[in-house]
């Protein structure tokens, strides 16, 4: 309308400064008598004034008559002799003069006739004055009563269809420009027609219009240049109307649309298509025109998915909606096939998408008929799965912009399961994966799709009642996709997109998450689980950053107490999730994995593979990390499928033992003595030996309580141990360990002696040594080292290095029964034994140097005893004990 107004004005303009053509005295010369006759029979006529046919007719003729004249000069302009702007409104006031009622008279086809041969002259018809020709020619001309063929009104008959004749004239002329059709012209005509086809109640009047239509489309389908070809946006209303109106129930009516159709299908091959495949195009659709109507059916989906823009398609499923919304009974059928036909495919190119979601909510109540419900319903679903960003901001801002509630939508949306799971995959994904900063910046801020509205968008769809097995499929997901969610931003160790979120959304996003979170429970029948966390402050506690984790710990505690249906697909959705070596809430994986293990149906399905991606993430420098480890690992412990995984976690665990922090190693003993009683020796040998060689290293810790656990550990082993069992190397480990536990009976902590002393009471039983058994259980440290040597006599050499190995302890009393034994087992060696100790006495010398006094003390008087002992000894055959001694001797004093 603006256009047509601003051409309006122009002609006005035009219309003044032709006015000083009027005043000018036109060139006669070169015209023959009739012909000046005209041209002084024009200027008669323009004078104001009544004018009857007869003088109309021949003002036309005169003007036909002068415009022949002007077309054949070189140079010819109208405006030389007449303005051509005036002559073609005393034309036009004729057309309006005409009785609507009847058609009695020849001037109406005769003036469109006159305007056909003003058309052909220069200047050119502006817009405004074509449209203004057009819009009287057509009223003029559609709104004549209906003549019915009959000998009686013969003559009628035939004026009527020479009238019509002439508009098609008229109307081909003024649409052309510099030898080509001008398609903006023609979508104006069309506009201007298409009124008599969709809103008159007269079907001889839709009959008209709709042939009016198809003869111009006809006309256009001789060129095959077109000028404004891509400002032609009717293309898809076009289709769309005439589509309904194939199937209309007056035949004329549908042969009428079914030509246009096809015309216009024309019109896009030509102009479409590549000029090779453009003749076999063309005869395939003229046999299919010639064909039934399912035929045609057939070419409209061909021409929707291929030749049709997504404007345009949008514009065809638009008008069919309107149809349902608004049409008659017959129109609305005719639009659900229509629509059923073309959609039977996927859409995945459909431009409008908010304007189609706006008409199905605000008009949705108004389609009655089941066959239209289920189709809008229908296009709602291919929207869904094909354009599911542009229908959820849509749904968002048509709730921000009323205050109706969106609930009804969202059914309809949720009313397909796989339109329900694609939407539902489509937000879980958003909000797994954000858009990162720099795509945010990039993107339109009025198409992106925030982590509110996605959050949001889960939440409506978690309220709608009828989905409630839909929302047991997608419980795990959603369930891990919300947590991270949350722990996201209220922790601040979120994704690189969510840290830039701004502080008040941040905070939106968590309340929404929260709400979803508590939807998502409540729908899927989890109402006692609810009322446990909201008892211990759950919620409260997931949301405050310095208890967030007690909070996530609250809510997988929950699942386990409450035996939650759902802890098995959680649990494989974790670990899914941690496969991913970049998950940013691994650390709310771990605390809510810690906690969910305990569930006996999680245990069970625990495998191999779920063990290595949980055994991935540890990292001893990460305290947090590792203390969760820990308690992994116990729980590990607590069940027989996750037991066979033990060794899996041992190495990881077992490195803990030797972390810079005194805590964690004191923690990671401490949780080692505690699934030591759960372990049995069958099913976790493997176990317990590589734990057995860890706490060697530990037996001379100074901590006092560190050292006592690892004695206590270690009696804990030999417990499970049997003499069947105690094999290499274990065997060979206990006996390597007799010094060490003996001395220990010596040590500063009384419980690590009588641990000890439990220790070597449980080894006389295990290796069957029952005189010692006595000994170890009731005598001093200097009996039972006296009964050993005795007894294992064989093993002297051995336990002199295990005795060497203890002049390094930490303890003055341990050393001093270290250095007294060593002089024992010296003293009592044969002279081939004396050969391999030379290191042994190096070490042993070197104690005389000790910082304790009496351990000092006493290894000099050793030496002074075996010193003399080897003098003793022939002077012809030095013994190999005497030469080593004075080696030794040499080098250290």
């Amino acid at each position: 309308m603006n256009l047509h107004s601003e051409e309006r004005n122009l002609n006005r303009v035009a219309f003044r400064s032709s006015m000083y053509d009027v005043l000018l005295e036109p060139s006669l010369s070169g015209l023959c008598q009739s012909e000046k006759e005209a041209y002084q029979l024009i200027l008669d006529f323009m004078e104001p004034g009544q004018m009857s046919q007869l003088d109309k007719l021949s003002f036309l003729n005169a003007v036909s008559t002068l415009s022949s004249v002007v077309r054949d000069q070189a140079n010819g302009n109208m405006n030389k002799y007449y303005p051509k702007t005036l002559l073609a409104k005393k034309i036009e006031t004729f057309i309006l003069e005409e009785p609507p009622e009847i058609l009695d008279s020849s001037v109406r086809q005769q003036a469109m006739l006159c305007i056909v041969a003003l058309s052909q002259v220069k200047p050119p018809f502006h817009l405004c004055q074509k449209l203004d020709l057009v819009n009287v020619s057509i009223a003029s001309t559609f709104s004549l009563p209906l003549i019915m063929p009959s000998l009686d009104r013969k003559e009628s008959a035939s004026l009527y269809l020479q009238t019509i004749q002439a508009l098609d004239d008229m109307l081909q002329a003024l649409v052309m420009e510099d030898m080509s059709p001008n398609m903006v012209i023609l979508q104006s005509f069309v506009e201007i027609i298409l009124p008599w086809l969709m809103l008159s109640d007269k079907v001889y009047e839709q009959i008209r219009a709709l042939g009016t239509i198809s003869r111009l489309l006809r006309f256009i389908c001789n060129f095959s240049e077109l000028s404004n070809m891509a400002s032609f946006s009717i293309t898809g209303k076009l289709v769309g109307t005439f589509s309904i109106l194939c199937l209309n129930p007056s035949q004329d009516i549908s042969i009428g649309a079914l030509e246009a159709l096809n015309y216009l299908f024309i019109i896009l091959v030509l102009q479409r298509s590549s000029r090779q495949k453009t003749e076999a195009i063309l005869k395939n659709l003229q046999k299919q025109f010639r064909g039934n109507l399912t035929a045609n059916m057939q070419s409209l989906t061909l021409f929707f998915r291929k030749y049709l823009t997504p404007v345009e398609r949008a514009d065809v499923i638009l008008v069919a909606l309107e149809s349902m919304i608004n049409g008659s009974p017959n129109d609305i059928s005719a639009a659900s096939k229509m629509l059923k036909m073309v959609l039977k495919h996927s859409v995945k190119e459909v431009a409008k998408v908010s304007e189609i979601i706006k008409l199905i909510y605000y008009h949705i109540d108004r389609a009655t008929e089941k066959a239209a419900q289920n189709t809008i319903k229908k296009v709602f679903q291919l929207l869904v799965q094909s354009h599911t960003k542009e229908v959820i901001l849509t749904l968002f801002k048509i709730k921000d912009q009323s205050q109706r509630e969106t609930h009804k939508s969202w059914e309809i949306l949720a009313s397909f399961p796989k339109s329900y799971q694609a939407i539902m995959e489509y937000l879980l994904q958003k909000i797994i994966s954000p858009q990162a900063p720099e795509d945010q910046e990039e993107a339109d801020h009025e198409t992106e799709l925030s982590t509110l509205i996605a959050t949001r968008a889960i939440h409506e769809l978690l309220l709608v009642p009828s989905q409630q097995f839909e929302v047991q499929t997608f419980f795990a997901s959603l369930f891990v996709a919300l947590l991270f969610q949350i722990s996201s931003l209220v922790t601040k160790g979120s994704t690189v997109a969510q840290d830039a979120l701004p502080e008040t959304e941040s905070v939106d996003v968590v309340s929404s998450s929260v709400e979803a979170l508590k939807t998502l429970m409540r729908s899927s029948g989890y109402i006692n689980h609810m009322s446990y966390i909201q008892t211990l402050g759950g919620w409260e506690l997931l949301v405050s950053p310095e208890s967030h984790y007690e909070g996530v710990t609250l809510l997988a505690r929950s699942l386990v107490i409450k035996n939650c249906w759902h802890n098995r697909p959680v649990f494989s959705f974790f670990i899914k999730t941690l496969q991913n070596p970049s998950c940013t809430n691994y650390l709310t994986a771990l605390v809510f994995l810690t906690e969910l293990l305990n569930c006996p149906d999680v245990a069970s399905v625990v495998d191999e593979v779920a063990t290595k991606i949980l055994a991935d993430w540890f990292n001893c420098d990460e305290l947090v990390t590792a203390h969760l480890f820990l308690k992994i690992t116990e729980v590990f412990a607590k069940h027989k499928n996750t037991m066979k995984h033990l060794n899996i976690l041992q190495p990881f665990v077992l490195s803990c033992c030797y972390s810079s922090s005194s805590d964690l190693v004191m923690e990671t003993f401490l949780m080692l003595q505690r699934i030591l009683k759960d372990l049995t020796w069958y099913q976790s040998s493997s176990f317990i030996i590589k734990l057995t060689f860890t706490l060697v290293h530990f037996f001379e810790e100074e901590s006092e309580q560190l050292r006592l656990t690892t004695f206590e550990m270690y009696e804990s082993v030999l417990a499970k141990v049997s003499r069947m069992t105690l094999v290499f190397p274990l065997r060979h480990q206990v006996l390597s360990l007799l010094m060490l536990l003996v001395f220990h009976l010596k040590d500063v902590n009384a419980a690590v002696m009588e641990v000890c002393r439990l220790i070597l009471c449980r080894i006389a039983v295990i290796l069957h040594w029952s005189k010692l058994k006595a000994v170890f259980a009731k005598n001093d440290v200097f009996t039972i080292l006296s009964a050993l040597l005795k007894q294992e006599r064989s093993r002297a050499l051995w336990f002199l290095k295990q005795t060497v190995a203890l002049f390094k302890s930490p303890q003055g009393p341990i050393r001093q029964v270290a250095v007294w034994f060593a002089g024992q087992i010296i003293w009592n060696l044969h002279k081939a034994e004396e050969e391999e100790i030379e290191e042994e006495l190096a070490a042993f010398r070197y104690m005389q140097r000790d910082p304790d006094p009496i351990v000092s003390c006493l290894t000099v008087q050793t030496f002074y005893i075996l010193e003399a002992k080897a003098k003793i000894m022939p002077a012809e055959t030095p013994s190999s004990y005497l030469l080593c001694m004075r080696r030794i001797k040499r080098r250290y004093c």
